[in-house]
C-alpha cells in the first residue's frame, strides 16, 4: 500500500470523526458535503488528462474542507510536477484538522474565508488548476449584508450580475476568476440546477463569454454522489481563455467522466440561446420556435396553495359531521396517490367518484354573516384563528382570509413530481377529470385556450383525444423540460411543461390555419393592442 493511499486512510477516518461531532442541520446550513474518494480521484485523474504533462502544477482548492481533492491530485500526478498547493478551509472544526493531517506535505491550509481572500497579483503566482466542490449553501441562509457583499465582488471580479437567488457556490465560481492563471484548468463539482434555473443565468454567461467551456458532465441523478445531499451534481470544466470562434462544448453524461453514457458536442451558440441546458446531450438539437409546443394550447397553472390543508381541506364526512355548510366548500381532488386511474369520474353533484371525498373552505362571505347564517362554520373559523391558521402568510394576503384564489376545475391535469424509476418509466401523469373538482398545488391544471377550447366543444369526442395525446408525450421530452433532483426525483413547473413540444396536438384542430390564430392573439394581448 503506497503511502498516499494510507494517508487518504487516515484523512477518511479523520471525516468520519469530524461529521459525527457536528450537528447534521449545521452542516446542511454551511453546505459541508465533503467529496466522496473515488469521485474525487476520478474528477483529479480526469484534469490530469486535459493538462500538458510537461508543466508544472499551481493547485487551489477555495473550500479544501480536510483535502479529499488534494489527496487525489497525489494519486493523479506525480510529486515532481507538483510545483504548490493551496486550500482555503473556512470553518475551523475542518481546517485545523487539515492543516494538521497535511502538516507534513507541500499543503498551504490557509483558515481563512476564501470569498474575503486577495488574489495573488503576478500570473506567475496565479495557479494553473483550480478543483472545487464549493459550499451548497442555499440563497436563504446568506444573510442579506453578504450577500451585498458577494454580489459586489462578483461584479468587480468579471462583471458578473448575480441574481439574490444564486446559493454560494455561484460566487466562489466568480471570485476565483483572478486567482486562475491565463490558460490554467478549473474543475467545479457544482449542483446541476444551474443549468435550468433563472438564477444560473449569470453563470451560464460567464461560462460562454469570458472563459473557454470544456465539458460539463451530468450524473445520472438515481446515482447520488454525495449520501448526505440530495442534489443532482455535475462537473464544469473550462480553461481561463477567450473562447474561440465557432467554438463546441462536449455535453456528456451518466457513466463516468472518462466513459460517459451520452456524449455530444454542443455549439455554444446553441447554448447561448436554449435556456435549458439539461436537454443537452439527449437532444440534438434544440426545437425551433416556430414548433408548436404545449403553450399555445393550455394556460397552464399550479394547483391551489391554502396555506393551511389540514384546516381548509376536510374529508365529505367530517363536513357533515360538523354541521358545516356544504355551499361554502368546493370538491378538491385528493393527492396523486388516492388517485388509482388516470380518468376521473363524477358523481350528480361534481364531486369526483374516488374512496376519499374532500371538500375545500372557500368562501367569500364576511364573518359577520357567516356568525348570523351559520354558526357552525363561524365557530370553525375562531378555531382557526386560535390555531394561528388566520395569520400565516397566504391567509393573510387573502380576503376574507378563508377564501381561496381563483382555480376553477380543468379537464386536464399533470402531476408535477415523480421518479423515473417506475415501472412504466414515466415519472408524471395526466389525468382527465370529468368531475368540478378543483386540484391541489401537487398537481398542474391545463385550461385549454381559446382555439382548442372551442374544438372541444364543438367536438366532444376532442377532449378524449387530447388527454390520449398528453398521456403519449414521451417520457424523455417532458424529462428534458423539468429539473431534477438527486435519487431520480422530477419536477416539473409551468413554464417548463409549456415548452414541450405539442406539433401533434396541433394536428388534432379542425384547421391549421387556429393555431396560427392563437399565437397572433396571444401576441395582441402581450402587445397590448386594442
Amino acid at each position: 500500500m503506497t503511502k498516499n493511499l494510507r494517508q487518504e486512510e487516515r484523512r477518511l477516518v479523520v471525516q468520519a470523526e469530524l461529521d459525527a461531532a457536528k450537528d447534521q442541520a449545521e452542516r446542511n446550513r454551511m453546505g459541508q458535503f465533503a467529496t466522496p474518494t473515488g469521485l474525487a480521484v476520478e474528477i483529479l485523474r480526469y484534469a490530469a488528462s486535459l493538462m500538458d504533462e510537461t508543466m508544472p502544477v499551481r493547485f487551489i482548492d477555495p473550500a479544501i474542507g480536510t483535502g479529499s481533492f488534494y489527496s487525489a491530485l497525489l494519486q493523479a500526478v506525480p510529486p515532481s510536477r507538483l510545483a504548490s498547493a493551496v486550500g482555503y478551509e473556512i470553518d475551523p472544526h475542518y481546517g485545523l484538522a487539515a492543516a494538521k493531517l497535511w502538516s507534513e506535505s507541500s499543503l498551504d491550509v490557509r483558515l481563512e474565508d476564501f470569498t474575503r481572500a486577495e488574489p495573488p497579483v503576478s500570473d506567475a503566482e496565479k495557479f494553473s488548476l483550480l478543483i472545487c466542490n464549493p459550499p451548497y449553501v442555499r440563497h436563504h441562509h446568506i444573510a442579506h449584508d453578504e450577500k451585498r457583499r458577494l454580489k459586489s465582488r462578483a461584479r468587480m471580479t468579471c462583471d458578473a450580475d448575480v441574481s439574490g437567488l444564486a446559493g454560494l457556490y455561484c460566487y466562489f465560481l466568480f471570485l476565483c476568476h483572478t486567482w486562475m492563471a491565463e490558460g490554467g484548468l478549473a474543475g467545479w463539482l457544482i449542483p446541476s440546477e444551474f443549468m435550468d434555473v433563472n438564477y444560473g443565468a449569470s453563470v451560464k454567461q460567464y461560462l460562454l463569454e469570458k472563459v473557454t467551456l470544456l465539458q460539463i458532465h451530468r450524473f445520472d441523478p438515481n446515482e447520488v454522489q454525495f449520501g448526505d445531499a440530495l442534489v443532482s451534481s455535475s462537473v464544469v470544466w473550462f480553461r481561463k481563455e477567450v473562447p474561440p470562434r465557432n467554438h463546441e462544448v462536449r455535453m456528456t453524461y451518466g457513466g463516468s467522466l472518462g466513459q460517459p453514457r451520452l456524449d455530444r458536442a454542443v455549439p455554444s451558440e446553441t447554448l447561448r440561446r436554449d435556456p435549458k441546458w439539461t436537454r443537452y446531450p439527449m437532444k440534438a438539437n434544440y426545437y425551433e420556435s416556430d414548433t408548436p409546443v404545449m403553450s399555445d394550447f393550455f394556460e397552464i397553472k399550479r394547483g391551489i396553495a391554502t396555506g393551511s390543508n389540514r384546516f381548509f381541506i376536510l374529508s365529505a364526512e367530517e363536513v357533515e359531521r360538523r354541521m358545516l355548510p356544504i355551499e361554502a366548500f368546493r370538491p378538491i381532488l385528493p393527492s396523486p396517490r388516492y388517485v388509482p386511474h388516470d380518468e376521473v369520474m363524477t358523481d350528480a353533484a361534481g364531486y369526483p367518484v374516488l374512496e376519499r371525498r374532500l371538500c375545500l373552505l372557500d368562501c367569500r362571505l364576511s364573518e359577520e354573516e357567516i356568525k348570523r347564517r351559520y354558526p357552525e362554520l363561524w365557530g370553525y373559523l375562531e378555531e382557526g384563528k386560535m390555531q394561528g391558521v388566520a395569520d400565516r402568510y397566504l391567509s393573510r394576503h387573502r380576503e376574507p382570509w378563508y377564501a381561496q384564489e381563483h382555480r376553477p376545475a380543468s379537464s386536464f391535469l399533470c402531476t408535477y413530481l415523480g421518479r423515473s424509476d417506475k415501472r412504466n418509466g414515466r415519472p408524471f401523469r395526466f389525468i382527465l377529470n370529468h368531475s368540478q373538482a378543483t386540484a391541489p398545488n401537487v398537481y398542474l391544471m391545463l385550461y385549454p385556450k381559446r382555439t382548442l377550447n372551442e374544438a372541444i366543444r364543438n367536438d366532444a369526442e376532442l377532449k378524449r383525444q387530447v388527454w390520449k395525446f398528453l398521456d403519449g408525450i414521451r417520457p424523455e421530452e417532458m424529462l428534458s423540460e423539468g429539473r431534477v433532483y438527486g435519487g431520480g426525483l422530477h419536477k416539473l413547473e409551468p413554464k417548463e411543461l409549456g415548452n414541450v413540444p405539442a406539433s401533434a396536438l396541433a394536428e388534432l384542430l379542425p384547421e391549421p390555419t387556429l393555431l396560427r390564430r392563437e399565437k397572433q392573439l396571444d401576441l395582441f394581448e402581450e402587445e397590448g393592442s386594442p
